[in-house]
């Protein structure tokens, strides 16, 4: 499968083309950006100065999308347009009208939509799923998930980020919105959701805090906080059911517990690997999309409703 990224960003060099660079049938066949000399540190690869001339080139089988959150809509139904996958971050537009849109853009070319809820693939995530489903809390009633650490564009390498006009929000958009994937892919699609959002300490356009209530068929409840101001981190998922509780904290580590036991499961190194692993897998062979497009943009549904 031959790739161009679209968006060559911390997450594109430090995750995205090293894992494109490493998953078997997998090949880095160009990239999009509008400074040339980014394309030095890849020899192997096109540069192209603008997504329309990547497009043109019938030897692209499909787009990464990493670029901001307010070009993901354009960029995609472009890239599906000209008759390529896209794998495109999360999350997948800037409101749910503009996700449904690239969902009904794939299903018209023909093409796959996938979007990088990359936490969909950790093993204990899947383990997670084989145990709530073999009941080993009973039934789940309620999903805890907080995600705090502290940014302010400190470095001046990331100020899309603080800008709605280009990221949509704060933390709801950027790391709540991982959290309330995993809830969707745990419960289904959301029934209601309401949120509060507010700007504490930062005082900048977007909010620094964020926090969800969401409700699932069959009464599970999610709550997700997401914060940016907190020197403190936190990471944490738990999951209780009427007769035990099982807790993922940290979310990005292996850890595991429940009733009975606990279990060492933890995530590739590049976390963005099994995620381009699946896509193609799936362009190539048929094996299951782990995040579809049609998934994926029920978290755009919660965060819409969560701005109220």
């Amino acid at each position: 499968m031959n790739w161009v990224v679209a968006g060559i960003g911390d997450i594109a060099t430090k995750r995205v083309i090293p894992a494109i660079q490493s998953v078997p049938r997998s090949r880095l066949y160009g990239i999009v950006t509008r400074d040339p000399a980014k394309g030095a540190a890849y020899p192997e690869a096109l540069v192209f100065t603008a997504l329309e001339q990547a497009l043109a080139d019938p030897a692209v089988d499909a787009v990464y999308v990493s670029t901001p959150v307010a070009m993901h809509a354009p960029d995609t139904m472009a890239a599906l347009a000209a008759g390529k996958h896209v794998l495109c971050e999360k999350p997948v537009a800037m409101n749910y009208g503009e996700a449904g849109r690239m969902v009904e853009a794939a299903r018209a070319a023909g093409r796959v939509l996938g979007i990088a809820y990359y936490r969909r693939t950790y093993p204990k995530v899947r383990r997670a799923m084989e145990l709530l489903e073999a009941g080993v809390i009973g039934t789940p009633v309620l999903a805890e998930l907080s995600a705090h650490d502290w940014f302010n564009d400190e470095d001046g390498r990331r100020s899309w980020l603080l800008d709605p006009a280009m990221a949509g929000g704060g933390p709801l958009y950027d790391t709540a919105s991982h959290r309330i994937d995993l809830l969707n892919y745990f419960f289904g699609r959301p029934r209601r959701a309401v949120g509060q959002l507010s700007t504490v300490v930062h005082h900048g356009r977007v909010e620094d805090a964020a926090t969800v209530l969401v409700e699932y068929a069959g009464g599970v409840r999610g709550i997700v906080d997401a914060r940016r101001h907190c020197r403190q981190g936190r990471d944490e998922f738990r999951i209780t059911g009427t007769t035990g509780t099982m807790d993922l904290s940290p979310l990005n580590s292996g850890r595991l517990a429940y009733p009975g036991g606990e279990e060492d499961l933890p995530p590739n190194a590049n976390l963005h690997y099994p995620c381009v692993e699946n896509f193609v897998e799936h362009v190539l062979d048929g094996v299951p999309l782990l995040a579809t497009g049609e998934s994926s943009i029920w978290t755009d549904w919660v965060t819409e409703h969560a701005r109220g």
